[in-house]
């Protein structure tokens, strides 16, 4: 009998919820046939049969959430069947690339010595903050590992008073004529792509001192050059130029473009320019990531985004088209957003900017003549651990500079 476990298909991942199952009990299987779907923090994917068989057994249910290393079927290899019981060694022993166990591994897991606690820093520093001694929780993660959950179930469970009689005894009765003549209400379940959005927003929140700097930039002499361009048959998109701008303003700022390691107390200046773009789906945000902007031209950044966009609304990303990212922007003006928000950091970037709605304003020119133009609002948000506002006041004016003078852009361009 052969383990099918959840693998890391991802940088990091630790968990993963499931979505659907594509065998049941009983069904006969080929190799690489998709047994089950699962959600990570990044992405959808599917978990294949290393061999072909039958499905004895299905040891996890749809819509629970599982850590990397949980066995998901027991399979019934068909070539491998017999050798099974007579070999004492396994045939197969390559678990990195397909995530199968022989049965030798159906002991329990050793539970790990008090000296060695497993935990991410990110864990740690939630039970730190919460004045917990984490050497005294019980990691339930792969080989005892301590997960956020863990901490979160430990505080809750310390500060909860002891139940007292008179809560139970409180009457029923008077809420039940307060509400009968209530409709029931709706759930919706928090799972998947939405339960791991929340956790990843409400990591980014809790771990980065966010600070958010407010700009206004005149956007007409784009919107004028893109229609040339269009007269032209040569569409680009705005957020093209947006990305070009951004890449060559943090060439002068690279302080940005940038991550923190606290553990070993450095900045890791980058010098590729990712770019993750906020992209809105049907089951949620999700980033995908432009390689190398500060190497592309804008005919290369706007087929990159085209091509992107459209893998995130059918699905269809890969992990590398997910990871990566050393900043981040978020276009919400097409879809006509607010004319400002506190966009929350892509952990473990530095930086984040959203472009926000654009409206026709009366402005004062340098003549001092009021004409109508084109304004656009931005908001950039960054790690206050690693830059300071004057730094950030700076980036964004070298940004607006390279907006509002398109001439400008265009001669940093490749």
């Amino acid at each position: 009998m052969i383990e099918v476990k959840l693998h890391d298909i991802g940088e990091g991942m630790t968990q993963a919820d499931i979505l659907s199952f594509f065998v049941k009990k009983g069904d006969k299987v080929k190799p690489d046939e998709p047994l089950v779907e699962v959600q990570t923090d990044k992405m959808t994917a599917e978990i294949p049969a290393p061999y072909a068989g039958v499905i004895k057994e299905i040891l996890v249910k749809e819509g629970e959430t599982i850590p990397v290393g949980t066995t998901l079927f027991l399979l019934e290899a068909e070539s491998a069947g017999k050798e099974t019981k007579t070999s004492p060694k396994p045939t197969h022993t390559n678990t990195s690339t397909k995530a199968v166990d022989s049965t030798r591994e159906h002991q329990p897991p050793t539970k790990i010595n008090s000296f060695r606690i497993m935990a991410a820093p990110y864990t740690r520093k939630i039970a730190r903050d919460a004045g917990v001694d984490i050497e005294q929780i019980e990691g339930t993660g792969p080989a005892g590992r301590i997960t956020d959950e863990d901490v979160y179930r430990f505080i809750e469970n310390k500060e909860q008073p002891a139940p007292k009689v008179e809560v139970k005894e409180q009457p029923v009765q008077t809420k039940t004529e307060s509400t009968k003549h209530q409709e029931p209400s709706t759930t919706i379940p928090f799972r998947g792509r939405r339960k791991q959005i929340g956790k990843k927003m409400s990591q980014s929140l809790f771990t980065i001192p966010h600070c958010t700097h407010f700009e206004e930039v005149d956007v007409t002499n784009i919107l004028e050059l893109r229609e040339i361009w269009k007269k032209s048959n040569q569409s680009i998109s705005a957020t093209a130029l947006f990305l070009k701008a951004i890449s060559i303003a943090l060439k002068d700022y690279p302080i940005f473009n940038a991550r923190l390691n606290e553990e070993e107390e450095t900045i890791e200046l980058i010098k590729e320019h990712h770019m993750g773009i906020a992209t809105d789906t049907e089951d949620g945000l999700i980033v995908p990531v432009i390689r190398n902007v500060e190497r592309k031209s804008l005919k290369e950044i706007h087929a990159d985004l085209k091509d992107l966009t459209k893998k995130a609304q059918d699905n269809k990303l890969s992990m590398k088209e997910l990871t990566g990212g050393s900043f981040t922007i978020s276009n919400v003006g097409p879809l006509g957003g607010s004319i400002g928000a506190t966009p929350i950091i892509n952990q473990p970037e530095v930086g984040l900017i959203s472009f926000h709605k654009t409206k026709k304003r009366p402005v004062v020119n340098e003549q001092e003549e009021i004409v109508i133009r084109s304004i656009m609002n931005i908001s950039m948000s960054f790690d206050h651990r690693v830059a300071d506002g004057a730094t950030a006041v700076a980036f964004t004016n070298r940004l607006t500079q390279l907006l509002e003078e398109p001439k400008l852009l265009m001669l940093e361009l490749v």
